[in-house]
């Protein structure tokens, strides 16, 4: 029998995937922050980007979160100041185990430090900490904890560079009709 709140959690998505086809940032980000999701001044979320427990999602100030990506927040998801996360990434905080006999769902939280900057098409998975300043390339896929202001590439994931330490830049990037 289906609870209640699984309904109610459903709905949640539901509307999270309704708002997130209107092509207008101010309406998408009030719809989000009702529906849960904690959203920092001058952040952006572009359109068409699709949740697990919107309400785990929290995101700083001045970031930009890409079109077309997929947000798990079902065991939290912190997305620091100031971080650039492209196009169709997707970032998860559950999984399955396959060598489970039941299949459990498992998982850890996901943390993006200030100033990090994920590109489009990566993957992240459960319980990951990508460190202040550093980058993921684009199509990467992140297995475990990135350094602050390393590069990491391919899949899965390994350093391919360092980045300078010396970031000083602020996003501020907003269209009405995006």
């Amino acid at each position: 029998m289906t609870s209640l709140n699984q309904y109610r959690r459903g709905a949640k998505l539901y509307a999270a995937f309704l708002v997130g086809r209107v092509p207008n940032h101010a309406l998408r980000l009030a719809v989000y922050r009702r529906l849960g999701m904690r959203i920092g001044e001058h952040t952006s979320v572009h359109w068409r980007c699709a949740f697990f427990g919107i309400e785990g999602v929290r995101v700083a100030d001045h970031s930009i979160i890409g079109n077309d990506c997929f947000l798990d927040g079902r065991r939290g998801l912190t997305i620091g100041r100031n971080v650039n996360i492209g196009g169709h990434v997707h970032v998860f905080t559950m999984e399955h185990d396959p060598q489970d006999a039941r299949f459990a769902a498992v998982g850890g939280p996901v943390t993006i430090e200030d100033r990090a900057y994920v590109a489009s098409r990566s993957t992240v998975l459960p319980g990951v900490t990508i460190g202040e300043g550093a980058v993921v390339a684009a199509g990467a896929v992140v297995t475990k904890d990135v350094e602050p202001y390393t590069i990491v590439g391919g899949v899965p994931a390994r350093v391919i560079g360092k980045r300078t330490r010396d970031l000083t830049y602020e996003l501020d990037f907003h269209l009405p009709f995006q």
